[in-house]
């Protein structure tokens, strides 16, 4: 494959609450961790059975080959095996979405997105405002298990791509800005919180990347997330013999809005002038894929629900689109998040288009061609 075009298939095995919030009706909770504790178990395990049966079907993955998709990243708990209560594992789907993807052409690149304890503190680590999972040598091993039980399980299969470590392990400077820092739901869990080193993370990683080779050939490719330190790997990989690995970073317009004032187009085009400095400079020393981006900004959505101003709108979009693009199709590829956001009543699915995040509604407005 030469350059990957994707999307990611989040929200299907790893619960986002802004994406459905259907499924947490009856509860307070904010993340999939507190949904499993608060519902009973015989209504958590009916609700996610509901879930993940129609979240993502085959039919999905014949219209992401139909527009050129060639590769889906996605999203798995560390209970995917369902060994750890009262969480309900779903290796079975993982299973279902290599069979579709063999089917139709597309390649998979399992992305383990969330670790007991948590890596980051957000919600899509699996609990808001705890991030303890690396102080814990237990978790940790217990997580490498978890990745090589995946690969062993996939290994042989022609539509796996590879296996991503870790999704999102959190850097000092993001931990101390991320707006899920100190909003626990139980002060006393989240006691001992903090970032995830530098060290910790090359520790981890060369451990993660020997545990996986064991049994993925080396026509698999191993993925590491950059820790929102894209500029501070430099030549590590390669140093450490590591062989057909790819660094993932994530890059979102919208995030960059919440440090900027305005929104006037020259800023963006110097944000992604940055951005690119950055990728030319960190790919020197291993490919590196866009494995998260969308073109959700304020200055669309603040013209989302004005009818008189859809068409407006639509063009910001495309342009944030193109403009985006220019940069990933210069780097290993990019994947966007998300496929899809909403599939309830409450929501309607046509409506989820003004927010940007909704590949799906992207394609079919025609805002984005690959």
């Amino acid at each position: 494959m030469d350059k990957i075009i994707g999307t990611n298939l989040g929200n299907w095995l790893v619960l986002e609450k802004w994406m459905s919030p259907f499924i947490f009706d009856g509860t307070d909770a904010e993340d999939e961790v507190w949904l499993a504790r608060l519902l009973p178990h015989d209504e958590l395990e009916r609700r996610m059975k509901k879930h993940r049966d129609t979240y993502v079907t085959e039919e999905d993955f014949a219209v992401l080959s139909s527009h050129g998709i060639n590769l889906v990243r996605i999203p798995v708990p560390y209970f995917i095996f369902g060994d750890r209560p009262p969480f309900i594992g779903c290796v079975e789907y993982l299973d279902k979405a290599f069979r579709w993807a063999g089917k139709y052409g597309i390649k998979v690149l399992i992305d383990l997105h969330t670790v007991p304890g948590s890596q980051n503190g957000y919600d899509n680590g699996g609990i808001t405002g705890v991030c303890k999972w690396c102080k814990n040598k237990d978790e940790v091993q217990f997580v490498l298990t978890v990745l090589e039980r995946l690969a062993k399980r996939y290994a042989k299969d022609p539509a796996l791509y590879g296996i991503e470590v870790l999704n999102e392990p959190i850097s000092f400077s993001v931990y101390m800005t991320a707006p899920s820092t100190g909003k626990a739901r139980d002060k006393e869990e989240a006691k001992g919180s903090g970032y995830v080193s530098m060290s910790f993370l090359k520790n981890f990683y060369e451990k993660a990347y020997l545990v996986l080779r064991r049994h993925l050939s080396e026509e698999k490719v191993i993925v590491f997330h950059d820790g929102f330190r894209l500029g501070r790997w430099g030549n590590f990989f390669r140093k450490k013999g590591m062989k057909n690995v790819m660094l993932d970073t994530h890059i979102y317009i919208f995030a960059m809005e919440n440090f900027v004032p305005f929104h006037a187009k020259w800023v963006y085009q110097l944000y992604m002038a940055f951005n690119a400095w950055q990728l030319r400079r960190a790919s020197r020393h291993i490919p590196v894929v866009v494995g998260e981006w969308c073109i959700a900004n304020r200055k669309a959505q603040k013209l989302a629900d004005d009818p008189a101003k859809q068409e407006e709108c639509r063009k910001i979009f495309r342009e944030i689109a193109d403009m985006q693009l220019k940069v990933w199709n210069q780097t290993a590829g990019h994947i966007y998040w998300n496929y899809q956001l909403f599939r309830d009543k409450k929501k309607p699915f046509d409506e989820s288009w003004k927010n940007g995040w909704d590949l799906s509604r992207c394609w079919l407005n025609d805002w984005i061609s690959f």
